[in-house]
């Protein structure tokens, strides 16, 4: 499969726009009553005034075992957190910001962002109190937590003095994993994306696992925390992208070199290495002169030709277009196993070829490259190709025609589970079953979708297994006006 220059993507988000959606012109008020209990009578009972802004913030739903400076941490990305009460009883806590304007950002931000802390989601709106008054006795260790990062981020304490608070033991790297990478995400998009919580030294980007991962080192822990539970979970681009953020083991990163792929920004002064421009680095590159992703399928040297199962057409608009839209697809007249695929853009193509490339299919690798081609031309009226030339660009069979279509976000490598939609009532286990057995694939599993049995799961034997069950029964008449559905699944079962 050959991947060629991409058109400019302007329906592309841009990095900033991870967060412009999130602050917004008022704050968003939470739907619940406030928190009571036996950690302070004075807030018994704390009736929210809709749409009111306070310094107090009444964070709800905490894990039990959460720590003070777990909670202050959730306001410190806008501002100084001025006092701390926490209702452990209730798994509640109220936060002072030092001014109704950090508090105003920081409900806002959480509105549209769900801080997660240990898989609980955290929900916060403001207190009709306007200021927090405690009792200092039974309130010592947020007052202790408190005076610490306050200490840290005046620069009158070293960050090991926060341990005892329970907040500088984490490693200032972060493991970033990008998945649903439907458009290139670069060295310098993750700089701008992470350096908005703190000062980013070193990143380092490499592909894992058939993902696009990056290590981002801050210089301190807390500062990573906060990234961390900022940025876990969200999209860099509309739909797509989403960032899966964790701890890395490691506590400090060793950049050789400053280039498209690593860079230590404390040392401006490292070479560039020897390597190539990166794939990202190229496809980035050629996104500014307006040309189309041009894929082209072929086996490996040696082989001679794909099985008569399926023709080329099948392979490109089925498999190829689990990735992206097929526009056009040409098979080369004197070398009838390859073929030029034309995409809807380039970053669909690139997407194709990262996933694809070295897949096997009937024992037979696909290799992909960069195309020099840049449109696959239609024949001239008149004149015949004997049929090596398709136009699918009004195709039916197209995944990603719709803004914003929920295929978007599930776009993964293949695997051996295939993910089933589209399945009628009448369409049991073992009539699905028995249609992939006779593929000559091994069932392995089926599983349909407790809440929805139009979808279900299948196990096959084989990641070479599913790629050739994908071809043949994607869009397979199940009756009753229902044509199967089939896209590869990161579940197993």
């Amino acid at each position: 499969i050959l991947v060629n220059k991409p058109l400019p993507l302007s329906f592309q988000r841009g990095s900033d726009e991870l967060f412009s959606s999130c602050i917004s012109n008022g704050p968003y008020i939470m739907s619940s009553g406030a928190a009571n209990g036996n950690d302070s009578k004075k807030f018994k009972g704390d009736i929210r005034s809709p749409g009111i802004p306070s310094r107090v913030i009444h964070v709800r739903k905490l894990p039990n075992d959460i720590n003070e400076a777990e909670v202050i941490s959730l306001g410190l990305p806008f501002g100084k957190v001025t006092n701390l009460l926490m209702l452990k009883g209730k798994n509640q806590a109220f936060l002072e910001m030092n001014t109704e304007e950090s508090a105003q950002t920081m409900v806002s931000y959480y509105s549209s962002v769900t801080p997660v802390i240990r898989n609980h989601p955290i929900y916060m709106q403001y207190s009709n109190h306007k200021e927090l008054k405690t009792d200092n006795s039974p309130n010592q260790r947020a007052q202790a937590a408190l005076q610490a990062v306050n200490a840290v981020q005046t620069g009158s304490m070293p960050l090991s003095t926060v341990d005892g608070a329970g907040m500088g033991s984490q490693s200032p790297v972060l493991r970033v994993i990008v998945e649903n990478l439907f458009y290139p995400v670069t060295l310098d998009v993750l700089h701008q994306i992470f350096s908005k919580f703190g000062t980013v030294l070193k990143i380092i980007t490499f592909t894992k696992n058939n993902q696009f991962q990056a290590l981002v080192q801050y210089s301190d822990g807390m500062t990573a925390q906060h990234s961390k539970l900022s940025l876990d979970g969200q999209n860099i681009y509309n739909a797509c992208c989403t960032l899966r953020v964790s701890f890395s083991k490691l506590t400090s990163l060793n950049v050789k070199y400053n280039n498209e792929k690593s860079r230590d920004y404390t040392r401006p002064d490292l070479p560039t290495g020897d390597s190539q421009p990166s794939l990202n680095a190229q496809t980035m590159a050629a996104a500014a002169l307006s040309a189309p992703g041009i894929i082209s399928a072929s086996p490996y040297a040696g082989a001679h030709g794909f099985p008569q199962t399926f023709t080329i057409q099948q392979l490109s608009l089925f498999l190829v277009g689990v990735y992206g839209d097929v526009m056009r697809v040409k098979i080369l007249f004197n070398k009838k196993e390859n073929a030029l695929v034309q995409m809807s853009d380039g970053t669909q193509a690139q997407l194709a070829m990262s996933h694809l490339n070295g897949q096997k299919l009937y024992g037979k690798a696909l290799r992909v490259t960069l195309s020099k081609h840049t449109t696959v031309q239609l024949p001239r009226e008149g004149h015949e190709d004997q049929g090596l030339t398709k136009d699918y660009s009004n195709s039916p069979l197209h995944r990603f025609k719709k803004p914003g279509s929920k295929n978007y976000s599930n776009i993964f490598p293949p695997s051996s589970t295939l993910h089933l939609s589209n399945i009628p009532p009448s369409v049991t286990e073992d009539h699905l079953r028995g249609l992939f057995l006779t593929s000559g694939a091994v069932v392995k599993a089926f599983k349909f979708f407790q809440k929805d049995r139009k979808m279900a799961l299948i196990q096959l034997g084989s990641v070479d297994e599913a790629i050739e069950s994908l071809i043949k029964f994607h869009n397979h008449d199940l009756g009753e006006n229902h044509h199967l559905r089939v896209s590869f699944s990161k579940s197993t079962i």
